[in-house]
């Protein structure tokens, strides 16, 4: 009698079985039995029956059941006794648990048994597997009436809805999994076949091997095995690989095997990225198609067997980084993954190449400022289907990990106490630092080209006959309502109107100068480099941005309140008068004689430049794209350019890069 929280141990088990595993668990106790009974002539039929309502036309109906009978040993007294016992280690030298009994009820609602074995004379076992805290419940024995052992084993009411409803599908999960026993040297498995309930349509599973048109063939590795240190001393490992036809969206994996059980697969991409995709068989199927395939690689080791879980769907060992047995599954995987690359060796060379000759193109079209970076870097872990934001993003991966290294080969010859090889080693690093700052500098000026790109696009016409609103252009050369003090210099583009305003100590863009309800300019500059920081000084420039939208003149009308000029004058009265504060309440210092540049941008036609020369006194230059003004009782230089103007001069003063790198 037993007394186990049966529910409670179905909760436990791990989510790395399958619809599949109480099936595999069943054939596999199936074939143990005829072990057991020394029989040559082994059979196991597993046998579905379906739901007799046909859900939808030309599709096969749902499975509820699926049975498993052997010609095995039965269920002996011995037998029945170590299925009731929970962790039972009867059958421990063939790796069994005496658990995966329980992953049955987790798939299906009921599993019934019905056995014949010999006990003098021949006896017939009946019971079900009880669901509360008796593993055994309604057990029946009576005389048989059949003069040869064996069992059934019955998994009722499939509650999943996983389990694939087509016979093909569920022969090719089952023989995926069971492939080791198949395949295990000296060993004679019995003949396994699927079926439906009145034996039709009939597949045998180890037909999957044996013909010449087998779906499943094994591919003959150069080197199918290798070693690894564990705590315990080297650990052999042997691989085997199979080509899989027809693969149906599955993708190339390696599988861990544990006494002839398949335990775990994973995607053999995550190795050798050129796994993603599926390969392409040289010979064509029986119409001429040809005949795609994926590897799956079997890996087997004394060392798998003694570190499989009780579920016997993972393993005890980590996944990564094992210090108390000493090799992890990815360690594992990995190597395994490097040998069953020999198996398609030139289609992963050709794939390599490809991806190379795809991440060189990015580079030099895209962004060349990784081009030094680029010619050697090792690209066999990019993935092969990488799109260029993911390429981006990998490169800039790894440019990370290069600085992360020069900083570390920097500290180690600054820590030295040896410095007989100080000169070779700083040369050879200075000349890494010189190539990380020249590629910096290659995409800072390529992006440079983007933003003028961009800057064009929003003087010209929209699809509309209209131009972009003031903030459109205004937030490209630097956002509105920010300042200098939450914008760093990397985020705008206050170099498309002069180069000085790259670093300054306090620009307001579009902020109130004294409250929400006080004039404000489109751009405020305090000319001050930010590497000599310190608090505003009356010596310094003050520089005064307004922005007019492309097309617009309307404030050149005698009407117009929104004159560019006049509000330029009156924001450098008021700062000259100490009116204002920077938004933070710091203290704007202005002297009598503190130089002030004041800016208006906007498009330049007969109105605007005849309102310039009768009504503002104002100077146009040799071009004519600019107009000029000095007020000296105020000391106010002010400039009135075309949209034009300062997009050629920001172009003029980058197209020698850009020339330089070609875009």
């Amino acid at each position: 009698m037993s007394n186990v929280n049966i529910r409670r141990a179905i909760e436990n088990i791990r989510s790395s079985t399958t619809v599949y595993t109480p099936i595999v668990e069943s054939v596999v106790n199936a074939i143990e039995a005829i072990e057991a009974a020394k029989i040559t002539e082994g059979f196991v039929h597993i046998r579905v029956r379906r739901s007799s309502q046909q859900e939808m036309e030309g599709t096969e109906s749902k499975i509820l059941d699926v049975a498993i009978s052997d010609n095995g040993i039965g269920f002996t007294q011995e037998n029945r006794d170590s299925f009731d016992t929970l962790y039972s280690d009867l059958k421990i030298r063939q790796g069994g648990k005496g658990f995966g009994r329980f992953t049955c009820l987790k798939y299906f609602g009921d599993m019934k048994v019905d056995s014949v074995y010999l006990d003098e004379t021949f006896k017939r076992r009946r019971f079900s597997m009880g669901k509360e805290q008796e593993i055994i419940c309604d057990e029946v024995v009576t005389s048989a009436e059949s003069s040869s052992s064996g069992s059934t084993i019955t998994l009722v009411g499939e509650k999943s809805q996983l389990l694939p409803r087509k016979l093909p599908t569920i022969a090719r999960g089952l023989v995926e999994t069971l492939l080791p026993y198949f395949i295990t040297t000296d060993y004679n498995c019995p003949n396994i076949d699927l079926t439906e309930e009145d034996g039709s349509e009939a597949i045998l599973l180890n037909g999957y091997l044996e013909s010449d048109g087998a779906v499943i063939q094994e591919i003959t590795l150069p080197l199918d095995s290798f070693e690894l240190p564990a705590v315990d001393g080297m650990q052999i490992f042997h691989v085997r690989v199979f080509k899989m036809l027809f693969p149906r969206n599955k993708v190339s994996k390696v599988s861990l095997v544990a006494h002839k059980r398949e335990v775990t697969e994973t995607s053999l991409q995550i190795y050798v990225p050129e796994f993603a995709d599926e390969f392409l068989d040289s010979r064509s199927d029986s119409d001429g198609k040809p005949r795609n395939f994926i590897l799956k690689s079997y890996v087997f080791g004394d060392y798998l067997d003694a570190n499989v879980s009780l579920e016997r769907g993972a393993f005890e060992f980590q996944r990564e980084n094992d210090l108390h047995r000493g090799i992890s599954q990815t360690e594992i995987e990995k190597r395994a993954a490097e040998l069953t690359k020999a198996a398609v060796e030139s289609e992963v060379v050709s794939r390599q190449k490809a991806k190379k000759e795809r991440i060189h193109s990015y580079v030099e079209q895209r962004a060349p400022w990784h081009r030094s970076l680029v010619r050697n870097i090792d690209t066999s872990s990019f993935p092969t289907g990488a799109s260029e934001s993911d390429i981006e993003a990998l490169l800039q991966r790894e440019k990370f990990r290069q600085e992360v290294r020069v900083r570390g080969e920097v500290e180690a010859i600054l820590g030295a106490t040896d410095s007989t090889n100080l000169p070779t080693n700083v040369a050879e690093i200075v000349s890494r630092i010189s190539e990380s700052s020249k590629n910096d500098l290659v995409h800072y000026v390529a992006l440079r080209k983007q933003v003028l790109d961009l800057f064009k696009r929003t003087l010209e016409l929209d699809g509309t006959g209209a131009y972009s609103s003031e903030s459109a252009v205004h937030d490209i050369v630097f956002p509105t309502r920010a300042d200098s003090e939450d914008t760093e210099y990397q985020n705008h583009n206050l170099w498309i109107l002069d180069e000085r305003l790259t670093f300054t100590s306090y620009v307001a863009s579009d902020l109130p100068l004294n409250g929400n309800g006080s004039e404000r300019p489109d751009l405020l500059v305090f000319d001050r480099p930010i590497s000599f920081r310190g608090d505003n000084e009356s010596s310094n420039p003050v520089v005064v941005f307004e922005f007019k939208r492309p097309g617009r003149d309307d404030f050149a009308n005698p009407s117009s309140k929104e004159d560019p000029v006049a509000q330029i004058v009156r924001y450098v009265n008021s700062l000259k008068e100490g009116k204002y504060k920077t938004p933070e309440g710091r203290k704007i210092n202005i002297a009598d004689n503190t130089p002030f540049y004041g800016y208006v941008v906007c498009d330049l036609n007969a109105k605007v430049e005849k309102w310039l020369l009768t009504e503002k006194d104002f100077k146009p230059m040799p071009d004519r794209l600019g107009w000029f003004n000095w007020m000296g009782n105020i000391n106010l230089y002010i400039e009135v350019l075309s949209w034009d103007k300062v997009m050629k001069n920001a172009e003029m003063r980058n197209r020698v890069f850009f020339d330089r790198l070609g875009i």
